[in-house]
């Protein structure tokens, strides 16, 4: 399933959004670093979305709006399928969560620059960025947890491991 770069990149994002997030009523150096950190771990997945392995892949499970409403309207019917690696909508939301927290890197990065300094609206904006991304998270934690308890599997011992049940008939991938 999930392999050891997947998994590492996963869980360094999750800790420095956390780290951000802590930090961010104490804009300044470590902040900064958080932020360039977050835009590492992002430039690095996006690299191994094109280089890694099968379910690492980008064109593995991105899929377009059509499969990915289909597959929604499955949910909603308690009829999706299982999938050995991320389902459409959970490869909408990598790219949901990957594009947010490199808005809110660059984001943070112009709000140093000569040309933003000083103005309010650029900390408004990475603020709302970076409200949008709790927002983001909060439906990716809602998807895992009904996704496990759907096809009785726990997604997040999946994400540790890098291991899920084996294939069943009418399993997807």
């Amino acid at each position: 399933m999930w392999d050891w770069p997947v998994r590492l990149l996963h869980w360094s994002l999750v800790a420095s959004i956390v780290a951000a997030w802590v930090s961010s009523e104490q804009t300044g150096v470590a902040h900064e670093n958080i932020g360039y950190a977050s835009a590492a771990i992002v430039a690095a997945r996006l690299l191994w979305g094109f280089a890694g392995n099968r379910y690492a892949r980008f064109s593995h499970f991105v899929r377009g709006p059509g499969t990915t409403v289909a597959y929604l309207r499955a949910v909603a019917r308690g009829r999706a399928a299982r999938h050995l690696g991320h389902n459409p909508l959970g490869g909408a939301m990598v790219l949901a969560l990957l594009a947010c927290v490199g808005l809110l890197a660059v984001s943070g990065w112009a709000l140093g620059t000569e040309l933003l300094w000083g103005y309010a609206w650029p900390v408004r904006l990475h603020a709302a960025i970076a409200w949008t991304l709790v927002g983001l998270v909060a439906l990716h934690v809602s998807g895992v947890v009904f996704t496990s308890w759907q096809h009785r599997e726990n997604l997040v011992l999946a994400m540790i491991t890098g291991k899920k049940k084996p294939p069943v008939q009418g399993d997807q991938d």
